[in-house]
């Protein structure tokens, strides 16, 4: 099966991610498991004859089993490549091999295709009892991080943003005198004290900046905030290393300097932080909150309820917790056909597998129901979302507002086009 899109939504992002980990888990006898990585202007046919070649080399591999699992390998992986005229624009990757399903012996071909999110740029065949993820792992790390400074004459803070994490990294305080003096002091002796309290705290914040931000190596850039016109002398002196210096992408003001300051500054940026996910989040999931708070009626959340609202096709945005560890179960009895759904924890799979055995069928009360099909509870959801043209957040436990979601909403909730009728 294919396994995410070329694009950077949330939800291609989240099942890239769970594909991932899949693969990590498995490990094959030998050098039996194939990775195949296609450069986007790869041409099929050359792919293909090349794979032709490793089969001709394959058999010389000694072991008989060895030998015949590598060539199904390899065949099952040109049948699948022959279903593509030219690669996708980002390129592919195919894993494939025999795979142990229960113990030795119990060996089974499985194939894996993912389409990645960036350009694949060297070609590469490899044969491994691990499959090669090393460089599609490095496609799904948060590449875009900004650094956050929130400062005013009593202290400053230090933050970053990488993707969904907001992460405060350290606090100072300035030792920079109150404006007003102390009594016996001429105004003029006062502010020359001063502007050398506040001279030598910019230094320390900008050997504090250095120290920070010059070791995150994708910085995209710094937000500067923080109530009055200090922020502005520091951005404008001479405190700062000159690449940091360049890095500034917008100053802006809060009422607050501590870690409210901080969220405060996402939340003011203009433009600069509307791609990264953490502030996407944030607003997903308190526009649920406000529409739920104020009884507007678009708002719901809860498995069953959602379920209704995508059947009904009223629901616009529907809300998923990344923590999501359950599988829907379609059920069937095989003596009258009765069918039902069930969700059950992903961890519980097997026992609600014996318990389904063992129920008698509510129709024709023989013990003859078995699991038809099972889906991950977000994939079932999104295929549901996505007939019903809904569109779909994965959102992680980073945020409070994530966290919110997962606990107090159990990790489903839906934004409404227009009230749900209560027939």
């Amino acid at each position: 099966m294919v396994h995410g899109v070329p694009d950077k939504s949330s939800l291609s992002q989240f099942r890239l991610k769970r594909a991932l980990g899949v693969l990590a888990s498995k490990e094959g006898r030998g050098t039996e498991l194939i990775s195949l990585y296609v450069t986007p202007g790869k041409q099929i046919y050359d792919v293909i004859s090349q794979l032709r070649q490793e089969y001709t080399t394959a058999s010389n591999i000694k072991s008989a089993t060895t030998r015949k699992h590598v060539q199904d390998a390899i065949t099952r992986t040109m049948q699948r490549l022959k279903l593509f005229k030219t690669p996708p624009d980002t390129g592919l990757v195919i894993f494939c091999g025999a795979l142990p399903q229960n113990g030795p012996g119990s060996e089974r071909i499985e194939l894996y295709v993912i389409v990645p999110p960036d350009p694949i740029r060297i070609y590469t065949y490899r044969c491994d009892s691990k499959f090669l993820l090393d460089p599609i792992r490095e496609m799904v790390k948060v590449k875009e991080v900004y650094g956050i400074l929130v400062m005013d004459a009593s202290g400053a803070i230090f933050a970053l943003l990488k993707g969904g994490n907001l992460e405060i990294v350290r606090e100072i305080t300035s030792g920079v005198s109150g404006k007003h003096r102390a009594g016996g002091q001429s105004a003029r002796r006062f502010e020359r004290l001063r502007e050398a309290e506040l001279n030598s705290f910019f230094n320390r914040v900008g050997i504090y900046a250095s120290e920070i931000f010059l070791q995150v190596p994708n910085l995209k850039g710094i937000l500067v905030g923080g109530p009055g016109p200090t922020k502005y002398d520091f951005v404008d002196g001479d405190h700062m290393q000159y690449t940091l210096r360049g890095k500034v992408l917008s100053i802006v003001d809060t009422a607050y300097v501590e870690e409210q300051g901080v969220e405060e500054v996402v939340e003011k940026s203009p433009g600069t932080l509307l791609a990264v996910r953490y502030r996407e989040e944030k607003q997903a999931v308190q526009k649920f909150l406000y529409e739920l708070g104020h009884g507007t009626g678009l708002a719901t959340y809860g498995e069953e309820e959602v379920r209704r609202s995508l059947k009904g096709g009223i629901a616009q945005m529907l809300l998923l917790s990344a923590e999501l560890k359950k599988t829907r179960l379609y059920v069937k009895c095989q003596s009258c056909d009765h069918r039902e759904e069930r969700t059950v924890s992903t961890a519980d799979l097997h026992d609600a597998e014996d318990e389904i055995k063992n129920t008698p069928c509510p129709k024709c009360n023989n013990k003859n129901m078995v699991i038809d099909e099972t889906k991950d509870l977000v994939d079932d959801f999104a295929d549901m979302a996505e007939q019903a043209g809904t569109d779909i957040e994965i959102i992680t436990k980073e945020t409070a507002e994530g966290e919110m979601l997962r606990d107090s909403f159990g990790g489903i909730a839906a934004i409404l086009r227009f009230k749900q009728s209560q027939t």
